[in-house]
C-alpha cells in the first residue's frame, strides 16, 4: 500500500520464499460496488460483503486455511501520519485478524539502500511506492507481493489493486456540470497514474459538455492540506474565480474549505467543493463534503487477501484488480450564483 513515500531496496538476505509483501495497492473489479459509510459504521470492521469476497478469494486459490499463531506479517509504512494510512491499516488488520495472522507495524526512513523486511523471515506488507528495481528483487527472491494503489507504471504481470479513478473524476465533474457550473477548477495531485486518471475523467466530463478547460484551472500540487489551501487561495483570488473546485483528495478539499473561509466565501453558496477519497472526516465537515468514495479499506483487505493467496502457493486468474468508486453527494455542492461571469472553459 502506498502512503506516497519514496524508497529503494526492499528485501534483506534471509527472506523466506513464503514472505508476503504488499506495496502500493489498488482494487478488484469483481467486488461489489462500495457502500459509502455512515456515521454509525464501525470503522474497525470490514463490510460483510467485502469480508465474504476476501474469504471467497482465499478459498478459490486454496489458501483459506488460517495461519498458525507463529505466522507473522510485518506491515511497513513510510509514515503513519494521516487518515489515508489509517484506513489502509484497518483493512489489512481485519484480514490478518480473521486469518489468524500476526501483524506488526513498523516505520522506516526512506533512505536509499535501506533493507527490508526489518524482521528476517517475516512476511512483509510494505506501504510505500516501490521502484521497478525493488520489484525485480522481490521476484528474484521468490517473495510474493501485491502493489497497492500504484503511483508508477508497472511491468506486465505485476499484481496490483486499485480504484476506478477515471470514473471517479468523471462522476464528480458530471455532478458539478449538472448543477450548472461551467467554471470548474480541479486541484490535482502529483503526476502519478491515479491522479492522471482522475484528471482524465474530469476532462472527459468537460468534453461531454462541449467545454475545454483553461490551463490555469487545472493545477498540479502535492496531496496535502497545506497545498490544497495555498492553491485554492490562488484560484479564488483570480479576477474571474471558479464557482466550483474538484480536489484530488479530501485533504486538499480541507485546504479549500480553509481558503474559502479566509476569503469570506460560503460553501456551497459562493463555492461548491468536491473531494476524493471519502475519509471519515468528510461527513463531519461543515458543511459535510461531497466526495468520491474510494474504498481504501476494501482495497487494502483485497490486497491482503491476494498477497496471502500468493504467499500460500495460490495463483491469480488476473494480475490487475480495480474496485469501483462512487460519488457521495452531501451538502458542499449547489447551483452557482448568477454573477454574470464567464463560462467554465471555452465552448
Amino acid at each position: 500500500m502506498t502512503d506516497k513515500g519514496e524508497g529503494e531496496d526492499l528485501a534483506a538476505p534471509g527472506d523466506t520464499l513464503n514472505s508476503i509483501t504488499i506495496a502500493c495497492m489498488t482494487d478488484p473489479a469483481d467486488l461489489p460496488a462500495p457502500q459509502p459509510p455512515t456515521p454509525s459504521d464501525d470503522h474497525h470492521a470490514l463490510p460483510e460483503r467485502t469480508r465474504a469476497c476476501v474469504e471467497e478469494l482465499l478459498r478459490h486459490h486454496g489458501a483459506d486455511q488460517p495461519g498458525d499463531n507463529s505466522e507473522l506479517v510485518e506491515l511497513v509504512f513510510h509514515e503513519l501520519t494521516n487518515m489515508w494510512s489509517e484506513e489502509v491499516l484497518h483493512g489489512i488488520e481485519a484480514v490478518a485478524r480473521e486469518q489468524q495472522v500476526g501483524l506488526v507495524v513498523s516505520g522506516f526512513a526512506a533512505r536509499s539502500g535501506e533493507l527490508l523486511p526489518l524482521r528476517a523471515g517475516a512476511p512483509c506488507l510494505s506501504v510505500r511506492p516501490l521502484p521497478a528495481s525493488a520489484l525485480e528483487r522481490l521476484t528474484a527472491r521468490g517473495i510474493s507481493f501485491v502493489v497497492y494503489d500504484p503511483i508508477t507504471e508497472l511491468s506486465q504481470g505485476t499484481p496490483y489493486v486499485g480504484a476506478t479513478n477515471f470514473r471517479g473524476g468523471q462522476a464528480a465533474t458530471r455532478h458539478l456540470l449538472g448543477l450548472g457550473h461551467r467554471r470548474i477548477a480541479m486541484i490535482n495531485g502529483p503526476d502519478h497514474p491515479y491522479c492522471v486518471a482522475r484528471q482524465a475523467g474530469h476532462l472527459a466530463a468537460l468534453a461531454e459538455a462541449g467545454l475545454s478547460p483553461e490551463p490555469g484551472l487545472t493545477p498540479w500540487t502535492p496531496i496535502t492540506f497545506e497545498d490544497g489551501h495555498a492553491t485554492a487561495r490562488q484560484l479564488l483570488s483570480l479576477p474571474d474565480p471558479p464557482t466550483a473546485v474538484l480536489a484530488a483528495s479530501d485533504m486538499q478539499a480541507l485546504g479549500v474549505y480553509q481558503a474559502a473561509r479566509e476569503l469570506g466565501l460560503s460553501i456551497p453558496g459562493d463555492l461548491s467543493v468536491v473531494g476524493f477519497d471519502d475519509l471519515p472526516v468528510a461527513a463531519l465537515l461543515d458543511p459535510p463534503l461531497t466526495t468520491v468514495h474510494q474504498p481504501l479499506r476494501e482495497m487494502a483487505a483485497t490486497a491482503a487477501g491476494l498477497a496471502l493467496a500468493l504467499g500460500r502457493g495460490g495463483e491469480l486468474p488476473q494480475t490487475g484488480v480495480e474496485i469501483a468508486t462512487a460519488l457521495v453527494v452531501r451538502q458542499s455542492t449547489a447551483p452557482p450564483r448568477q454573477h454574470g461571469g464567464t463560462t467554465n472553459g471555452t465552448a
